[in-house]
């Protein structure tokens, strides 16, 4: 019973703070998730206060898992353990019933799970949860309480200014498609592909075939067998990289964007009404000796022409604006406005606006290093 119990503490600490690292590390990330819950439930207003339950969640989620992890302070830790996991358990269910939101964001960007996976996976730990809740009394600690608590103390200091860095910047480990180092130049997309399922009405077999490989217009087979159900395989889902450019009239201009073979530089701002418009006067000067050197600089942008006519006017922005996905955005870079190095398809550099370069710095540091190696 014993080891019964340090598995069942060790697995729900290993996923617990697992799941509290990933988003912690990407609080913007999960802000943005937290927030379309906001809106599903019809509370906006709670969205001003996302950023704080994100730090505070992710937190609480971390040290809850590390308290199981390495057997501090559970008699105590386990009274706040079986609520949240309650509360999340319930959400979830009603996540995979109703699909409120597409993607819960249980685990960040980091592993992508259905609504439905994460409803099981919490049925599951919540058993294990309440099998450690029932035996609370009889976890004992290589140290005395108040070292227990001391440690807790500290690592919750150590997470949440982790989590405070990380939102102020960019995360220290980006798990987008768009992170450093990454090609992102795939503008083709792959076959998608659909397999149906049939059922022979006499035996009660089932076969799979891959559409439209398959005897659909036999009335004779069609008289034996019956539609079951059907499935798709889309190799482009969930990729990250589905990034479609367009400029103020509908035009196209992707390729030319991601396929361009000399460095640019891409502003990202989803959102010109809630950028921060600092970060703007800031890369003014990149903007100006980078393209007096020859190179491509752009913002992209989810906001429509009139509003991004008046903010041009507003900040005295002369680079070109054109229009994405906010969502696609989103996973490009974790700051509005953020900015990102590109050279033949290929993300060399990303800053967040409080960490906007200076043009030399960027020139002696990518431009030239990388000239240099060719």
């Amino acid at each position: 019973m014993k080891i019964l119990r340090t598995i069942f503490r060790i697995l729900v600490g290993i996923v617990f703070v697992f799941s509290g690292f990933v988003k912690g590390i990407d609080p913007l990330g999960t802000v943005y998730r937290m927030d379309d819950y906001f809106i599903a439930f019809n509370l906006p207003w709670f969205m001003n206060f996302s950023i704080y339950l994100t730090i505070f969640l992710c937190t609480m989620e971390f040290i809850l898992g590390f308290s199981l992890l390495f057997n501090l302070w559970i008699r105590k830790t386990v009274w706040l353990l079986v609520p949240m996991m309650m509360f999340f358990t319930i959400l979830t269910f009603f996540d995979a019933v109703y699909n409120i939101v597409p993607d819960c964001g249980c685990f960040g960007d980091a592993l992508k799970i259905t609504n439905v996976q994460t409803f099981v996976k919490n049925l599951f730990l919540m058993g294990f949860i309440l099998m450690i809740f029932a035996w609370r009394k009889k976890y004992r600690s290589l140290l005395p309480v108040r070292g227990d608590v001391m440690v807790l103390v500290v690592v919750i200091l150590l997470f949440s200014g982790m989590s405070v860095q990380c939102y102020r910047h960019l995360p220290m480990v980006d798990f987008m498609g768009w992170k450093v180092g990454n090609r992102v130049d795939k503008t083709e997309t792959l076959p998608v592909t659909f397999y149906v399922t049939y059922k022979n009405k006499h035996t009660g077999k089932e076969k799979e075939f891959v559409a439209p490989n398959y005897p659909w217009n036999d009335s004779t087979w069609l008289a034996t067998w019956i539609f079951k159900s059907q499935r798709v395989v889309d190799p482009n889902k969930n990729q990250g990289l589905a990034l479609r450019v367009e400029d103020q009239f509908g035009g196209d201009f992707t390729a030319s964007i991601l396929k361009n073979p000399d460095y640019q530089f891409i502003l990202v701002a989803y959102d010109l009404t809630k950028t921060n418009t600092e970060g703007f006067h800031k890369i003014l000067p990149l903007y100006k000796k980078a393209t007096a050197d020859g190179y491509t600089f752009i913002c992209l942008t989810n906001s429509q022409p009139a509003e991004i006519k008046k903010f041009r006017m507003a900040n005295g922005t002369a680079f070109d604006f054109y229009n994405a996905d906010d969502v696609v955005l989103k996973t490009m870079v974790r700051s509005s406005p953020g900015l990102i190095l590109m050279k033949d398809g290929i993300v060399l550099a990303k800053w967040g606006f409080r960490d906007f370069p200076g043009y030399a710095e960027v020139k002696e540091r990518y431009i030239k290093s990388t000239s240099q190696k060719q």
